[in-house]
């Protein structure tokens, strides 16, 4: 299992004691250090069946002074998918990637039902 986090954020740290605290195995990636690329982020979408606004961290500092609530709804899947490449800060975190299952963000309940 690929766990890709920011060390500094908060719900990056309670997910990575969740995990510990069940005794799942994880790799862990820091994704500033290691961004996502677009072939990952690609994948990791098509897999989760998510909405793609969902790999965005749309409270991160970045996302507001880039005004991509506004931008968005206008660009295309490919240029959402290009633009959260290019910062890792853009993405939405913690990411679990385990085979077919791909979560961003961190709900206990979720992660309880589908990981244990």
């Amino acid at each position: 299992m690929l766990f890709v986090e920011y060390p500094k954020c908060s719900t990056c740290q309670k997910a990575k004691k969740w995990l510990d605290e069940h005794g799942i195995a994880y790799e862990d990636r820091h994704i500033v250090e290691n961004n996502p690329t677009y072939e990952e982020l690609k994948d990791w979408y098509g897999r989760s069946g998510l909405p793609l606004k969902k790999f965005f961290n749309t409270s991160g500092m970045l996302y507001k002074e880039m005004k991509l609530k506004d931008k968005l709804p206008t660009m295309s899947e490919d240029e959402q998918l290009q633009l959260l490449a290019t910062n890792g800060m853009l993405v939405k975190r913690p990411v679990i990637v385990d085979g077919d299952t791909v979560f961003t963000g961190f709900k206990a309940a979720e992660w309880e039902e589908k990981l244990l």
